[in-house]
C-alpha cells in the first residue's frame, strides 16, 4: 500500500512538471549585434526604433534578425533628429565564410542643430483711451482779448 501511494505522488510530480513545459524554451535566443551609436554634441538619448535606448556615446544590441529600422536622437535645447539604418545580410558560404549582417551608416551619428532662438513676442500697443470731454467751459472773462467762440450757428440771413 506504501509503495502505491509513493508510485502516485512521482508520477503527480512529474506530470505538474509537464504542465510548466513550454515550446519557447527550445527557441534559441536571438544572437544581437552591437551598433555604434554617436551624437554631435555628446549626450543625446538615443532609441532605437526597435525597442532599446542609450545616452551617446554608447552602442546599442540589435538583434540580427532584425530589418531595416530607425534610430531617433533627442536633446534639450536642440531639434529632434532620426537616422534610418539600412540593414543587409551577406549568406556567406559554409566553406570560406560565416553569414554576417552590417549596417549603413555603421557607426550611426547624429548631427543635432540647435533650436533657432525663439522671437520675442511682441505686444501690440495698446490704445489709448479716448479723453474724457472736459466739465461746462467756464464763461470767459470780459477782459479777454479773444471773443468766446459761438456755440449756437449764427442765424440764417434771409435770401434776397
Amino acid at each position: 500500500m506504501m509503495r502505491s501511494v509513493i508510485v502516485i505522488a512521482v508520477a503527480s510530480f512529474g506530470l505538474a512538471g509537464c504542465s510548466s513545459l513550454s515550446m519557447d524554451s527550445f527557441k534559441p535566443t536571438p544572437k544581437t549585434i552591437q551598433l555604434q551609436v554617436d551624437s554631435v554634441p555628446p549626450g543625446a538619448d538615443a532609441t532605437s526604433s526597435l525597442g532599446p535606448s542609450c545616452k551617446t556615446p554608447c552602442s546599442l544590441a540589435v538583434p540580427d534578425n532584425a530589418e531595416s529600422f530607425s534610430v531617433a536622437f533627442a536633446l534639450p535645447k536642440y531639434q529632434p533628429l532620426t537616422v534610418p539604418v539600412q540593414v543587409t545580410r551577406h549568406p556567406g558560404d559554409y566553406f570560406t565564410s560565416q553569414p554576417s549582417v552590417t549596417f549603413d551608416p555603421s557607426p550611426v551619428v547624429g548631427e543635432l542643430q540647435a533650436e533657432p532662438p525663439k522671437r520675442p513676442v511682441r505686444r501690440k500697443p495698446r490704445k489709448r483711451a479716448a479723453p474724457k470731454p472736459a466739465a461746462a467751459a467756464p464763461a470767459p472773462a470780459a477782459s479777454s482779448a479773444f471773443p468766446a467762440p459761438q456755440t449756437t450757428p449764427p442765424p440764417a440771413q434771409p435770401a434776397r
